[in-house]
């Protein structure tokens, strides 16, 4: 069999030669250690490198902002790969190669009449990477795109490979946010649903104590609402409603609501939003920033797949130049953990480009940060200051602590093992799910090690 690989430049390669761009992330914050980087092009191929393999790690899309997606021997890249994109209309489910990005599997379900109950901010991700972490959209009633998940097929160690599925599987639940510890995810099989409509409105400068005193009302008023700000002053900088539209006359629409998980017509047709008001023009998350890139505003209903995601698959959101973290709190801690946060925002603020509140449905995947409980997550976008930023973190965790807040896997964060695990109740029963599938501890790293099996 032949499978492409490729050094990573500048990396511990042996040449050392051509672009160094493949060894870093997409943020550019983290230089890759791997040597080499496998690209197969067959499941047979992915069997024969990670059965060859000392040391392994699958690579997604990069879109990780620390070490997790590592290795200290090889990576491996599943975009070689066919999508594969298989739509079992009967079932309601779509199986994909892991590699497949969100952007490219929501156009191929929309052209069929089919929908994701939700998307992350970027639609450039990689359907394993953002599942395996937890990754998530927003939404009181949406769960993060893990929860879609009906059924994975991994590669174990021994180049082995393993179907799992949604209650047929003892150990799926431990497995869907698998952070990469027990194989490469090399397919797919997702939920899916009817096609439906969606609206997106922006409102500006909507007064704290209003929205806090609301904070439930707000969030529930759409679909999916994300609030924007820079935690300083006294109103939050924007708030984008992503909306249901239902009705005969709306192309694509899903005029019966049959999902449970529709949101009822925008109540918010007036200017006004709890104190803040519409916005006029196309709105970015970043002040002063061309909207372009972003996903069609105004009230102008499109398909979901062109209006779920903040930013449009065709644009790149931005060069990349940027850090992020973000951690969840129980909903009912939200306002609380809120006040916390705005009284470091004299630390916070400086280092930030934006940050980002949304609501996340309860789970029942060990290791998501929603496991167990309705969520808050904040989202911080930082600027390219990475040692200032770390140094704020244990300020910012020590502040949600009461709150028992969880990090974002694939985000910056400082908390290590001892820590993390007394915030997840199965965070036990995941290490020995992952002694059980990878004795040999192919697939751990330094990152895995600091932050899961360490003590």
């Amino acid at each position: 069999m032949r499978t492409e690989v490729s050094e990573l430049p500048g990396l511990g390669s042996r040449s050392g030669s051509g672009n160094s761009a493949p060894g870093l992330n997409w943020a550019g914050n983290y230089r890759y250690t791997a040597a080499a980087i496998h690209r197969p092009r067959s499941l047979e191929e992915v069997q024969e490198v990670v059965a060859g393999a000392t040391k392994i790690r699958a690579l997604g899309s990069r879109h990780s902002f620390n070490a997790i997606a590592d290795s200290p021997g090889d990576l491996i890249s599943l975009d070689e790969l066919e999508p594969g994109i298989h739509i079992d209309s009967a079932a309601r489910t779509v199986t994909v190669s892991g590699g497949t990005r969100y952007g490219t599997l929501a156009e191929k379900l929309e052209a069929n009449g089919f929908a994701l109950p939700n998307l992350a901010s970027l639609p450039h991700i990689s359907v394993a990477g953002a599942v395996a972490t937890a990754t998530h959209g927003s939404g009181d009633a949406n769960g993060n795109l893990a929860t879609s998940v009906a059924a994975l097929e991994i590669v174990a160690a021994d180049g082995t490979v393993h179907h799992l599925g949604r209650g047929s599987s003892p150990d799926f639940e431990g497995a869907v946010v698998g952070l990469g510890a027990l194989g490469v995810v090399t397919k797919v099989t997702l939920d899916i649903e009817p096609t439906f409509t969606v609206r997106q409105d922006v409102f500006e400068s909507l007064p704290w104590g209003t929205v806090m005193e609301n904070f439930d009302a707000a969030t529930s008023s759409a679909y999916s609402v994300s609030l924007f700000t820079d935690w300083r002053g006294n109103a939050v900088d924007q708030a984008w409603l992503k909306s249901r539209v239902f009705g005969a006359d709306t192309a694509g629409g899903d005029s019966s609501a049959a999902s449970g998980n529709a949101a009822p017509e925008p109540a918010f047709a007036g200017s006004t939003f709890f104190g803040g008001t519409r916005a006029t023009a196309a709105r970015h998350p970043l002040p002063g920033v061309s909207a372009e890139n972003c996903t069609e505003q105004l009230g102008v209903p499109g398909p979901w797949s062109e209006r779920l995601a903040h930013f449009r698959m065709a644009f790149t959101p931005s060069s990349g130049e940027e850090l992020q973290s973000e951690f969840f709190v129980r909903r009912e801690d939200a306002v609380a953990a809120i006040a916390e946060l705005r009284a470091l925002s004299d630390r916070i603020t400086p280092l930030l480009l934006v940050s980002e509140i949304r609501t996340v449905a309860a789970d029942r995947l060990w290791l998501s940060g929603a496991c167990g409980r309705d969520s808050v997550g904040f989202h911080f976008t930082w600027k390219q200051r990475q040692d200032e930023v770390e140094e704020v973190l244990p300020a910012m965790e020590e502040a949600l602590a009461p709150f028992n807040a969880r990090p974002h896997w694939g985000k910056l964060f400082h908390a290590g093992a001892a820590r993390l695990a007394g915030l997840y109740p199965r965070f036990a029963d995941f290490k020995d799910l992952a002694e059980r599938m990878d004795p040999e501890h192919k697939f751990r790293n330094e990152f895995l090690a600091r932050k899961v099996f360490g003590s």
